[in-house]
C-alpha cells in the first residue's frame, strides 16, 4: 500500500512572501500590500478585534473541485472558536475555470491569486484568500503528496484534487475530515502556530519538526501532515483539535 505524507510549505512560502513584501501593488485604490506579507505576521490582527471587527473568507475553487460544505462549516466554527470578530465572519464562495495546469508552483499560485483575488483588507475587515485547486503541488514526490500550503499572511491553497484522490475510499479518511484537517492545520500556521507569529507561552515546538507542536494529539502536530497522520484519520468523524498549549499561544496574542 502506498504511503503518503503531507508537507507544510510555510517556510518556503515565507521566502516567497518576503520577496513580495517590498512590492506595493494597488488597483482601484485598494492597497494589496497588507495581504502580501509573510505567513503568521497577521496573527494578532486575525485573532483580535483591536483593528478588524470582521473577517471575510474568499473561497475560490476550480470548477469540479469545490470543498464540501461540512468542511467550510467546520472551518468557520474553528475561526469562531479562536478569533474575536464581533461583527462576524463571512464566506464568499466563487468558482473559476481551470488555470490549465496539472502541477502548481508557489509562483503559479501567487500569480493566480493576484489575478483572481477580489477581497483585500479594508478599514474594519481583514480578508483571507482560500484557493482550492485542480492540480497537484510541484513539490510532490513518488512517496509524498502535498495537500495544503499557507504561503502568505492571509493566503493559503488546498490541493483539492490530491485530497479527493486520498479520501472517501476503503482505508482512507472521509473527505470532510481530511479537508477540515488540512484547512485548519494550514490556517493554524496563518494564525501564527507554532512559534510562527504567536509567541510560545510554553516550550512545545517540536525540535525535529519546526513550527509544529510536540503534542501528538494536537492539530499542529507534524504527523497531521504525514502518512501516519493520514492513517490516523481513517474512521474518524472529526479532525484533530488544538491542544491547550497552542490555544494558550493564540490567547496570549489576542485570540480566544
Amino acid at each position: 500500500m502506498k504511503t503518503f505524507y503531507l508537507i507544510s510549505l510555510f517556510l518556503i512560502s515565507l521566502l516567497c512572501s518576503c520577496t513580495k513584501d517590498s512590492i506595493s501593488q494597488a488597483s482601484n485604490g485598494i492597497n494589496h500590500t497588507p495581504n502580501q506579507k509573510s505567513t503568521g505576521s497577521s496573527s494578532h490582527d486575525l485573532l483580535s478585534d483591536q483593528k478588524y471587527k470582521n473577517m471575510m473568507i474568499e473561497v475560490v475553487y476550480v470548477d469540479g473541485f469545490k470543498p464540501t460544505q461540512n468542511a467550510i462549516n467546520n472551518f468557520v466554527s474553528f475561526l469562531e472558536a479562536r478569533t474575536y470578530k464581533p461583527h462576524g465572519i463571512v464566506v464568499n464562495e466563487r468558482m473559476i475555470t481551470s488555470p490549465g495546469k496539472t502541477r502548481y508552483t508557489i509562483n503559479d499560485l501567487i500569480a493566480i491569486e493576484e489575478d483572481q483575488r477580489t477581497q483585500y483588507n479594508t478599514e474594519d475587515t481583514i480578508a483571507v484568500w482560500a484557493f482550492f485547486v485542480d492540480g497537484a503541488s510541484d513539490k510532490n514526490t513518488d512517496t509524498g503528496t502535498v495537500l495544503g500550503t499557507a504561503y502568505r499572511n492571509t493566503s493559503f491553497v488546498i490541493f483539492e484534487k490530491s485530497i479527493q484522490n486520498l479520501s472517501n475510499s476503503a482505508f482512507e479518511p472521509s473527505r470532510d475530515v481530511l479537508e477540515t484537517t488540512v484547512i485548519t492545520h494550514e490556517f493554524g500556521h496563518i494564525l501564527g502556530l507554532t512559534n510562527l507569529g504567536a509567541t510560545l507561552q510554553s516550550e512545545h515546538e517540536d525540535t525535529e519538526h519546526a513550527k509544529h507542536c510536540n503534542v501528538e494529539s494536537c492539530l499542529m502536530y507534524w504527523s497531521a501532515e504525514t502518512g501516519e497522520g493520514l492513517a490516523n484519520l481513517f474512521g474518524s468523524n472529526s479532525a484533530p483539535t488544538l491542544d491547550a498549549q497552542c490555544i494558550a499561544d493564540l490567547q496570549a496574542n489576542g485570540g480566544k
